[in-house]
């Protein structure tokens, strides 16, 4: 199901601290998950934002920089392959997602969280399935979120460049795979992710 398949967006909320938050990082076997949160100033609106998985690097560098000038707040927050292997990537995703709420100065009145569960904030809002393609805000927050992920891959990547980090940014394609099986985990792994885990049963 596409976002164009689900109902129009409702936001029981007509203020303009409503702060979209999202997350980019669940999925690969290594460093941290990062969460963004960011509120829009509605006096100053961003054009093309939109799901960072839709867009190229270049674009997504550049709406960053749009995003940091222009937002009425933002933060970018993560939570540790530690953290992650102690609470599960689930757990571990909401914390991060909290860290960025509790970041954004001025605080928000609301949250527009992307998925289909909130973080367990005490700020009221709601989650909104495929929300990075259906509100700015969330847009704005998973295009954060993915520009700095990727900036932590590229810079373990600069300190083991033998893993392809650069490339594939952590997820378990097969170059990630193979450099596991024949270099063995890194401190920034995820032990608690199965491929790691088996390979750390190996030695």
């Amino acid at each position: 199901m596409s976002a164009r398949d689900l109902p129009p967006l409702v936001i029981d909320y007509a203020g303009e601290r409503l702060a979209g938050v999202d997350e980019v990082g669940r999925g690969p076997l290594v460093g941290s998950v990062v969460a963004a949160a960011v509120i829009l100033d509605p006096a100053r609106p961003i054009a093309g934002l939109a799901d960072s998985k839709a867009l190229t690097a270049r674009r997504r560098e550049a709406l960053d920089a749009e995003i940091r000038e222009r937002a009425l707040a933002f933060a970018v927050a993560e939570a540790s392959a530690a953290e992650i292997d102690d609470l599960n990537i689930y757990h571990a995703t909401h914390l991060a997602m909290r860290r960025a709420i509790d970041a954004l100065s001025p605080a928000p009145e609301y949250l527009l969280v992307d998925g289909n569960r909130l973080p367990g904030h005490h700020v009221p809002g709601q989650a909104v399935v495929k929300g990075d393609a259906r509100h700015p805000a969330i847009a704005a927050a998973s295009i954060l979120a993915k520009v700095a992920r990727d900036a932590q891959m590229v810079a373990l990547d600069a300190r083991h460049p033998d893993y392809g980090f650069a490339r594939h940014k952590g997820y378990p394609t097969r170059e990630h795979l193979a450099a596991l099986e024949r270099l063995g985990a890194l401190p920034e792994h995820r032990r608690s992710f199965g491929p790691v885990k088996r390979q750390l049963a190996l030695f």
